[in-house]
């Protein structure tokens, strides 16, 4: 599916740039991007794989700029990248082999659970907070297993980063935020690499995107730094809640399909 026109593809370069500044404070970026390529007439293989490709565009740009102005740790960085991506790519693999429903269904309320926790829970601001496992830990677990995620689904897999940073390493929210998209971009690239071998990736397509996706990044990594918390925090909040209600809208969610067979048995209609 190569046959897009030059508005068509227009328009899903602004999507992904308006996508990826909005990805580099909070994440929430494939909301935008996903259903655009599947309205594009992508089918939903090649839209998941040609995601990864505009969505490693805008994450990797936001973490040069992070990175730039000092707010990545270096000492760390490599081993955040080696998690993070060699679980995308366990992840993709393991595609076939577990079972979508699980997390289909629980994808929604752990996105639930980061807002009220970054809501009202715990306050993270700008300074850093005693950390609860050392970071080569974290890599090697908490980063593996959300990358893996990120390999098999996807939607909200930079919340879940935001949360490890902050709840486990300790990190304040700018410097979380720093760290989510470098941890992002490692598991985009890990995702992208296995899909682009399978040979899934609408390459044009994506290649534009990524080019609008790596525009807004700079910009949306610009906003986190000269706002900080207090942009960063309500948007997480706002688009943790958002994911939650995109994904519970979806007909065949199973939490939905629950609910309304005990409202039909209940109600008898």
């Amino acid at each position: 599916m190569t046959g897009l026109g030059p508005f068509p593809l227009f328009i899903l370069f602004m999507v992904s740039f308006v996508a990826a500044g909005f990805d580099a404070i909070a994440g929430g970026g494939g909301l935008l991007t996903l259903p655009a390529l599947l309205m594009a007439g992508l089918d939903p293989v090649s839209a998941i794989a040609t995601n990864k490709l505009q969505s490693s565009g805008g994450s990797v740009s936001a973490s040069l700029h992070f990175a730039r102005r000092g707010l990545i740790e270096r000492q760390n960085a490599w081993a955040f990248v080696l998690g993070a991506g060699g679980g995308a790519v366990l992840g993709a693999l393991s595609v076939a082999l577990l079972p979508g429903t699980v997390l289909k269904a629980a994808v929604p309320l752990i996105l639930v659970a980061i807002a009220i926790y970054f809501g009202f829970a715990h306050r993270p601001g700008a300074e850093d907070a005693r950390a609860r496992m050392p970071p080569l830990v974290f890599a090697a677990t908490y980063a593996v297993a959300t990358g893996f995620y990120d390999g098999i689904f996807g939607p909200g897999a930079g919340s879940f980063y935001m949360a490890g940073f902050v709840a486990l390493l300790g990190y304040g929210l700018l410097r979380a935020t720093a760290h989510t998209k470098l941890a992002n971009a490692a598991s985009n690239l890990g995702g992208l690499a296995f899909f682009a071998l399978a040979g899934k990736v609408v390459w044009p397509v994506g290649l534009v995107m990524a080019v609008g996706a790596f525009i807004g990044g700079q910009i949306g990594s610009r906003l986190a730094i000269s706002h900080g918390a207090r942009l960063i925090r309500p948007l997480l909040v706002t688009v943790s809640c958002v994911m939650a209600i995109r994904l519970l809208a979806d007909p065949a969610n199973p939490i939905r399909q629950f609910v309304s067979r005990l409202f039909v048995h209940a109600t008898g209609i």
